[in-house]
């Protein structure tokens, strides 16, 4: 029986007061603590929708192995990297402050000079341990959909059937990335993608990648990060409607921890007075 594994890679760092989401801070009425306390509560969120989603896929070849020995069996693991390597403690204490949780964490630190470093470094690292395809998400999107993980992980699976090893991704608000993935063997690495100091967005920085060396790609709707107070504003609102839409749509996921400290805190969301009329309503006149 043929085998592969497929991993699942949540690259961040942990909830520390004054080390994640300053810009909240920054741009907004958050104290250090607050913003840390919101990235906590997004990134369990995060994960357990992941792990969800594995867990289904795992199950769904899990069956499809029992009634056809020939199958390939799949193996999906959930991966958490972070930096530097003594912060991989203080990840294991923040996600054992709820558990157990439902899938076993696999911890690595991931190391480099830059970012691009340190997500080549962290895919370099699963990939020495014998995974087919890794998927990576953030964990400030509690908006993620569980659709992207198990389409990303199809897609990759596809590409690979067809002989042409391929890359999926999924963009953020502001020509960023909420979702990347790809295979061990697609020809295609980080490196000059993220914090282009001469301009060009992560999302273009990809699709010049994928032009260079003609590899296949797919591309998923659009998923809000958090990192100013106006990103919080959308996703606070789509998460309300997302608890709404969850009374009568089902296997829609909804980011519970956060909408509780959301109104912990009694955030409400306001927008301004917008005086630019749509000349429509004058039509008829």
């Amino acid at each position: 029986m043929a085998e592969k594994k497929h991993a699942l890679l949540l690259f961040s760092k942990p909830p520390v007061p004054g080390m994640v989401k300053t810009r909240l801070v920054a741009s907004g009425p958050f104290s250090d603590e607050q913003a840390a306390e919101f990235f906590k509560r997004s990134l369990f969120d995060v994960s357990e929708l992941c792990m969800q989603v594995l867990l289904e896929l795992q199950a769904e070849n899990d069956e499809l192995v029992a009634g056809d020995p020939e199958a390939t069996k799949i193996t999906y693991d959930f991966f958490v990297s972070t930096t530097p390597a003594d912060n991989v403690e203080i990840m294991k204490a923040t996600y054992d402050e709820i558990g157990p949780w439902p899938m076993e964490i696999h911890y690595i630190t991931d190391k480099g000079a830059t970012f691009d470093d340190h997500f080549d470094d962290a895919f370099a690292q699963i990939f020495a341990l014998g995974y087919e395809s890794i998927v990576s998400v953030g964990g400030d999107i509690p908006t993620m959909p569980r659709t992207h993980i198990s389409q990303a992980f199809g897609w990759l699976d596809y590409y690979q059937a067809i002989g042409t090893p391929g890359f999926v991704q999924a963009p953020c608000q502001e020509c960023g990335t909420s979702l990347v993935g790809f295979s061990y063997n697609t020809p295609i690495n980080h490196q000059g993608v993220y914090y282009n100091t001469g301009g060009r967005p992560a999302l273009d920085g990809y699709v010049e990648k994928l032009q260079e060396k003609n590899i296949p790609s797919a591309f998923l709707s659009p998923v809000s990060d958090v990192d100013e107070m106006e990103d919080l504003a959308h996703t606070v609102s789509c998460i309300r409607a997302i608890a709404e839409a969850a009374k009568s749509q089902p296997g829609i996921y909804v980011p519970q921890r956060v909408l509780d400290w959301v109104d912990f805190i009694g955030l409400r969301i306001t927008t301004p007075p917008n005086d630019n009329h749509d000349p429509r309503q004058y039509i008829d006149e």
